[in-house]
């Protein structure tokens, strides 16, 4: 049988492994179809990070930022970094100071640890088809030129499928698409990823893509690639394999494991949310089977943490957790529950190895909270932080401003209902509302797409209290971010890394 390529492209935090290939290459290989998988995006930073620094680097920052940038890598990869937030800080700020350098071919691109621009706009799929046709002008080329043709010609596979889950993925996907194309026609393309998946379910989908694409798939690639591949029916018991990526090379202090026990939300009610709109199942594993497979996973590749990707780890499965701990430090994405009100449970989770909870809060207003169908009340939340914070596990809070419902009114009830509960929050992610152009509220209020572009996939609408985006930026940089207790928080948040290494600093870690 011939073998099948997975590819996860750049721009994508390098910190970890990428979850979505190492699953389907779990499920193919279950299903003895043989597959390979290659991190393009890891490869390639490292890559640009090899070349030779340009010759006009002339102010100092750029200097130390291309002298120490081995250093800088180095020492993301070792424990003594994380205990010092000053140094880390500069490390990361350098690092990626040194990548914007050497990746700089032409003045229009900016690569970064976590994101990617260049002229090409990445919500319109005439200019994708065109980065794929000029692919020698993607930073990423030389590491294509340099990487593939021998590893091609190694494992001379008749499949190669990407995986596009990020938008700061598509412009150097298509390039990479391009490159394979032209280079390699015989191969066939395959084109995957959530990205893509939100893509195909907007309305208006044409299949632009046809001409570069053999195949294009929407939602969890499990089963269509066995169809492709003529290897059956997803068997229940895979789980994600890991083992051709360099789990050494990440940027983090050990290997991590990213872990997902579900697709989808348990909720899945939220007005603001993409899964709603989407309409993507709840599917869940079983939490014993989630538990087993985590100690086979934590066995084999002995991980310093594991990143629980569900969009809310369930309270069955917090419940396995606690009674079976998966030896490794770990974190993920929860619900506010009562489950997590009770100090009892939440010291069994810290024992349990949990370092860190990510929490949707979204706002401090109870009528914006009933607005988007949030599901939870204040006064639980607070519950949750107490005893969240007397049991010793950090927070990472989401808040939204800009929906609907909210006014300048309910933005300071946000404001204020954070300053009363600061000591439980330990980091803090501010987001401005997206309309998704598939939701229900994209029917009721009127708006315009942020890009006149094809792919588009958010609206920005006529706020009907008049509480714009504008509005909402002035409010947090000129009131909220400026409260001293809130200004400390944000500056917690690691650089580039977020969330992802947020666990390092939690005061839990190792």
């Amino acid at each position: 049988m011939s073998l099948i390529l997975l590819i996860h492209p750049p721009v994508a935090k390098p910190g970890e492994p990428p979850p979505g290939i190492a699953a389907l290459a779990g499920c193919l290989r279950r299903h003895h179809i043989p597959c390979a998988q290659l991190d393009a995006n890891l490869e390639g930073f490292l890559h640009i990070l090899s070349q030779d620094p340009p010759a006009d680097s002339s102010d100092a920052w750029s200097k130390r930022a291309l002298r120490h940038r081995y250093a800088n890598l180095a020492a993301l990869r070792s424990p003594e970094l994380y205990g010092n937030v000053d140094r880390y800080q500069r490390a990361a700020r350098d690092l990626n100071r040194a990548l914007e350098l050497l990746a700089r071919c032409r003045p229009a691109i900016n690569v970064h640890l976590s994101n990617y621009q260049d002229e090409f706009n990445p919500l319109a799929s005439d200019e994708l088809l065109r980065a794929a046709a000029q692919f020698e002008r993607n930073p990423f080329f030389p590491w294509m030129e340099t990487r593939l043709p021998a590893l091609l010609e190694k494992l001379a596979p008749r499949w190669i499928g990407l995986s596009l889950c990020y938008l700061s993925q598509a412009v150097c996907t298509f390039a990479l698409m391009g490159f394979l194309k032209d280079r390699y026609p015989a191969i066939k393309l395959i084109l995957g990823g959530g990205l893509l998946s939100s893509w195909m379910g907007r309305p208006g989908w044409n299949e632009p893509f046809a001409g570069l694409a053999d195949h294009c798939i929407q939602g969890p690639g499990e089963a269509p690639l066995l169809d492709l591949l003529g290897g059956g029916r997803p068997m229940t018991d895979s789980s994600p394999d890991y083992t051709d990526l360099p789990l050494a090379d990440y940027l983090a202090p050990g290997p991590i494991l990213p872990y997902s026990a579900s697709r989808g939300c348990y909720w899945n009610r939220c007005t603001f949310c993409p899964e709603t709109a989407e309409q993507n199942q709840y599917q869940p594993i079983a939490p014993q089977t989630a538990i087993s497979q985590l100690a086979r996973l934590c066995s084999d590749l002995r991980p310093n943490l594991i990143h629980l990707l569900d969009n809310a780890v369930s309270p069955a499965l917090l419940a396995a957790l606690c009674d079976q701990p998966p030896f490794a430090p770990w974190y993920g994405f929860v619900r506010f529950h009562e489950q997590l009100a009770d100090v009892d449970f939440c010291r069994q989770l810290r024992a349990s190895g949990c370092v860190l909870l990510k929490l949707g809060l979204e706002s401090g207003s109870q009528a914006v909270l009933a607005a988007m169908d949030k599901g939870i009340r204040l006064s639980l939340a607070a519950r949750v932080f107490a005893a969240l914070s007397q049991a010793g596990i950090a927070t990472y809070v989401y808040l939204l401003f800009g929906t609907p419902s909210e006014s300048l009114v309910e933005a300071r009830q946000t404001m204020d209902f954070v300053l009363r509960h600061h000591r439980a929050i330990t980091f803090l992610n501010l987001a401005i509302f997206n309309m998704p152009i598939a939701g229900q509220e994209a029917k009721q209020l009127p708006g315009n797409r942020f890009s006149p572009a094809d792919l588009s996939l958010y609206l920005d609408f006529d706020h009907p209290l008049g509480w714009d985006r504008r509005s909402v930026r002035t409010f947090l940089d000129r009131e909220f971010k400026r409260q001293p207790r809130i200004a400390s928080i944000l500056r917690r948040d690691p650089p580039y890394f977020t969330s992802n290494h947020a666990p390092f600093f939690s005061g839990c870690w190792p």
